[in-house]
């Protein structure tokens, strides 16, 4: 039964969430906030909806680039290398920007007569993102499920997942994952040295899998 919507990316989290849930989902939201890697990663949710036969919108939320402060925001030169772990990192946080989106996917949800929201955050999230963390999918859900008719709920799969566990998840569907975008630039490449980077290299390295990603470093 098609009852769900999914927030998607087109980074490897999401799209192996839209493939794993493929058959419960009615409609993909992609969401436009003037981040730097938008023309890389949304033609990539775009590709793999149309691959599956899902109803796929891109929303814009330029304003978020106008009012909100992350470097994920102010251009590929701005930011920072190295691990998640690292507390340079912590600029690339896009205040709320879970919240936001999950907001407006229960509006649609509701609209739609759908009564789930698919999230794909994951466990190497929870480091510096505080709207990807357990808690936070537990309040959204509440909130959701309170302020809709339908009690609209949000199902975050991967929330306990490494992101080697999402890996091998993907290679059930067969994904070919150098058909997503995970680099926080905008290069003609995945750059090698930023934290989503050296996060997807390590991976595929535990999931022992080959990485088909092409990198710069």
């Amino acid at each position: 039964m098609k009852d769900s919507i999914i927030i998607v990316s087109g980074g490897l989290d999401s799209i192996t969430l839209l493939y794993d849930k493929a058959e419960t989902i009615a409609l993909a939201l992609s969401f436009d906030y003037g981040q730097n890697h938008a023309s890389k990663e949304l033609p990539f949710a775009a590709l793999h909806c149309k691959r599956l036969g899902i109803q796929h919108i891109i929303i814009p939320l330029h304003f978020m680039q106008q009012y909100f402060k992350s470097s994920l925001l102010e251009g590929s030169d701005k930011i920072p290398e190295g691990h998640y772990e690292e507390d340079n990192m912590k600029s690339t946080v896009v205040p709320f920007r879970n919240g936001i989106m999950l907001a407006i996917a229960a509006g649609i949800a509701e609209s739609h007569n759908l009564s789930r929201i698919y999230i794909a955050n994951h466990g190497g999230d929870h480091t510096i993102y505080p709207d990807c963390r357990p808690e936070f999918i537990d309040a959204m859900t509440a909130a959701t499920q309170a302020g809709t008719f339908n009690n609209t709920r949000i199902e975050a799969a991967f929330t306990n997942f490494t992101k080697a566990d999402i890996v091998r998840v993907g290679t059930k569907y067969g994904i070919n994952y150098a058909e997503t975008w995970s680099c926080y630039k905008s290069g003609d490449c995945h750059c090698g040295k930023c934290g989503t980077c050296i996060e997807r290299k390590e991976a595929f390295s535990e999931a022992g899998l080959t990485d088909p990603t092409e990198y710069e470093a």
